[in-house]
């Protein structure tokens, strides 16, 4: 006779068999994931079962839940420990829980696993046990779904068979999902939006209701899902390359224009088209396009001589490429601008023509959209470089630190284009022998941005002028914590600047940040308690709470006497935006004496390099040494693309090239002198410590992408070398020590010379060694 339990089993596994056989009859995934539910809770004797597929990015879980009128809705879940089904296809294992209730038992699998309660709470049902499998490929171990079963209909946890019989489901299953879910389908898609379908991004339910909306609203269909039912650009564009057989094009907002190819080419008819020229290369032209089969029936092949490449990309991503090519700030950009100003070599105007060609339409366009273009790209300086007879003029603009070239500008145009930039900043037009200086406020020009341009103008070989304007950019200072300081240098700075009286200096070359550092410090220090003058040329950051003097040295204005007047106004802390002479200096030092904080930069390379400058300048030592605080010296390394950069494990010999640079300047003091291999061996020990990830180092190495304009780097982070004015330190000012020795006290003080500041932040993955090497001298 059959044992009960006995018969039970077999039972289910029948059941199971039927189910199986009806998995694989089901011919579409979007039936599977809505029909199957209602089969699997009556075989597994659950009264709810959730069915979830990875989406094609790897990064969620996609599951089709119907809802009554609504039809279907879909449910998104990231794969992570937040959440159970997350948490089973993060860790590709199975999970069976008593209780979801019970953060005792969540927690014992993982710290951040939670239940979320939400749905529980909008529809009234409790969830009390859960059986949740991770749906993998058997060959690869790739996932590709979750299965959940919730509430066993017996009141009592999930078990032997149910555990069994799910993985065998869940095998079923994997080969289903494959089948109709393969990278390489098995289908012809029906439409263009095939793929949408049949990846399951959007259900048939979904899509049935697109369409009605963008018959009702007069929409564009794309529009439509993009707006409203979380599709992207780059899926529908899938979809259409599939449909297609061409390659996908996305819009790239670092592409040039073709001048060459668009000449002749208007921008109406290229939007009534729907094609559009992007380059040529090897004898072909790369056509993009919405509707390749209407190119191939059109004129574009024939203008072309059929030696073109089609890519097809959506509609939204080809009006952004037309709308950079032909139109974009004013109903113009700058190559749209630099096609109408193609003119023959007779007609470039003469010197009596230069003032009237300066004041033309077209030229004031042309100054006011390299500037707008260089304030888009983060530039920080724009170089306008003419050159001799019929060369064109070159523009290159300042990105990172890096000149890259802007755009040329056709020879006819250099001497208005240099005259209309000294009218903007009221020069003398006519002298042409003698460097400029002057200030654009160019908010006055395009009233929708609010910068000044700091201009510079420099005679150059024949008779001809180059340009060179600095983009002031207004904006709120950096809070201290921004700056990329190590924590060491973080609370030292701090303390530092927090004692009320003593000089605080910044360092380094032109373009280093100094100001910048200097006004995060002054934020840090702005209270209402807190009278702060500053003595600036010119005030590019503005900050409430302080009373800021624009330096004006042409009227007799200078540094020295803004400082003495600061004295009799009754200053707590005063900045200074330079000390470039004796006489500031020692106003600073004299300021600094009186019970007030001074803040100040200076061009040097270093912070002990700075002390022998201003005992140089003719400081006394003593009243200096008293009166130092600190000195901040620092640079600008560009910083890796966050959205490229690619991490790799270093060799043994990148990680002893590391150790040797950074301890190169530590062996120069008493303490390692005789010690090399204990320096390196320690440091390599503090590294493990700090840096290495399970014993493992890490670094990262530039790729490019279009966020960085293909260069691997995007914006750049400070390297600080904070020297503190310490006891030793002002006895070794006092009697007027060497660099060496003053570097070697600040070593054995525990400072970071900037090289040393720049490896860490190598090992910590912001940047590499390459860009290290190029601002750290030694």
């Amino acid at each position: 006779m059959t044992h009960p339990a006995d018969r039970n089993t077999l039972d289910f596994l029948q059941a199971l068999q039927q189910l199986t056989t009806q998995i694989h009859a089901t011919s579409h995934l979007d039936e599977l994931l809505t029909e199957i539910a209602n089969p699997i809770c009556a075989v597994f004797q659950c009264e709810r079962m959730t069915l979830y597929v990875t989406t094609a990015d790897g990064r969620e879980l996609l599951a089709k839940v119907k809802t009554g009128l609504e039809g279907v809705r879909e449910l998104r879940i990231p794969i992570n420990d937040r959440s159970i089904a997350g948490f089973v296809a993060n860790h590709k294992q199975q999970l069976n829980l008593r209780d979801v209730y019970d953060e005792a038992e969540l927690k014992a699998h993982s710290p951040s696993l939670q239940f979320l309660q939400q749905v529980d709470q909008k529809t009234g049902f409790h969830t009390r046990q859960m059986l949740v499998v991770p749906i993998m490929q058997a060959e690869d171990g790739v996932l590709q779904g979750v299965i959940q079963l919730i509430n066993s209909r017996s009141g009592q946890p999930f078990a032997e068979p149910m555990l069994e019989g799910i993985d065998l489901l869940a095998k079923t299953l994997a080969v289903a999902f494959r089948q109709r879910q393969g990278s390489a389908y098995p289908f012809v898609p029906q439409h263009k939006y095939h793929q949408l379908l049949a990846s399951g991004a959007l259900s048939p339910a979904a899509w049935q209701v697109a369409q009605r909306e963008a018959q009702k609203k007069q929409q564009d269909i794309e529009q439509v899902m993009l707006t409203g039912y979380g599709i992207t650009a780059a899926q529908i564009g899938a979809s259409l390359a599939l449909f297609y057989a061409q390659p996908y094009e996305p819009f790239r907002a670092d592409r040039l224009k073709p001048l060459n190819l668009l000449k002749n080419l208007k921008r109406e008819y290229l939007a009534e088209q729907q094609w559009l020229p992007l380059d040529e290369a090897d004898g072909l032209v790369l056509i993009l396009c919405t509707d390749p089969e209407r190119v191939r029936s059109g004129p574009a092949l024939a203008l072309y001589g059929n030696k073109v490449q089609l890519r097809v990309t959506t509609r939204l991503e080809f009006a952004q490429t037309l709308e950079q090519f032909f139109g974009q700030w004013q109903g113009g950009n700058i190559d749209a601008l630099l096609s109408d100003m193609a003119v023959e070599e007779e007609s470039i105007p003469t010197a009596a023509d230069e003032m009237s060609a300066a004041q033309d339409n077209e030229v004031v366009r042309l100054v006011n959209q390299i500037i707008v273009d260089a304030y888009q790209q983060k530039a920080s300086d724009i170089h306008i470089e003419p050159y001799p007879g019929q060369a064109k003029t070159r523009v290159r603009f300042r990105r990172d630190g890096q000149l890259v070239l802007y755009r040329e500008i056709p020879a006819a145009y250099r001497n208005p284009l240099v005259t209309r930039l000294k009218i903007m900043c009221d020069l003398d037009i006519s002298e042409r022998r003698k460097p400029q200086d002057g200030k654009i406020k160019f908010k006055k020009y395009v009233p929708e941005l609010d910068i000044e341009l700091r201009v510079a103008t420099v005679p150059t070989a024949g008779g001809l002028e180059d340009v060179v304007l600095r983009i002031l950019a207004a904006g709120e200072p950096l809070p201290l914590e921004k700056l990329a300081l190590s924590s060491r240098n973080l609370l030292q700075l701090k303390a530092v600047v927090d004692k009320p009286y003593g000089l605080f200096f910044v360092c380094g070359p032109t373009g280093s940040g100094k100001t910048t550092t200097l006004h995060s410090v002054l934020k840090y220090l702005n209270t209402p308690e807190t009278k702060i003058w500053t003595a600036e040329d010119p005030v590019e950051i503005t900050q409430a709470g302080l009373r800021q003097v624009q330096v004006n040295v042409k009227a007799g204005l200078t540094f020295a006497q803004v400082m003495r007047s600061f004295l009799r106004a009754d200053p707590d802390v005063i900045m200074v935006g330079e000390m470039r002479d004796a006489e500031t200096a020692g106003v600073g030092i004299e300021a600094s004496l009186t019970g007030h904080l001074v803040l100040a930069t200076l061009h040097t390379n270093s912070a002990p390099e700075s002390v022998i400058r201003l005992l140089d300048m003719g400081m006394d030592p003593f009243n200096f040494a008293d009166a130092l605080l600190g000195i901040l010296a620092q640079r600008l390394a560009r910083r890796l693309c966050p959205h490229c950069k690619q991490a790799y494990q270093p060799t043994e010999a990148e990680i002893e090239q590391l150790l040797a640079e950074y301890s190169d300047e530590l062996l120069a003091t008493p303490a390692w002198q005789a010690d090399t291999p204990g320096c390196k061996q320690q440091l390599r020990a503090e590294w493990q410590q700090q840096f290495a990830v399970s014993g493992e180092f890490k670094l990262y190495r530039p790729v490019g992408c279009s966020h960085c304009h293909d260069s691997g780097y995007a914006g750049r982070i400070g390297l600080h070398e904070l020297l503190v004015g310490s006891d030793q330190a002002k006895q070794l000012i006092q009697t007027r020590a060497r660099v060496a020795e003053l570097l070697a006290c600040a070593l054995a003080q525990g400072m970071r010379t900037l090289k040393q500041d720049g490896i860490e932040k190598v090992l910590q993955g912001h940047t590499d060694l390459a860009q290290i090497r190029k601002v750290c001298i030694k």
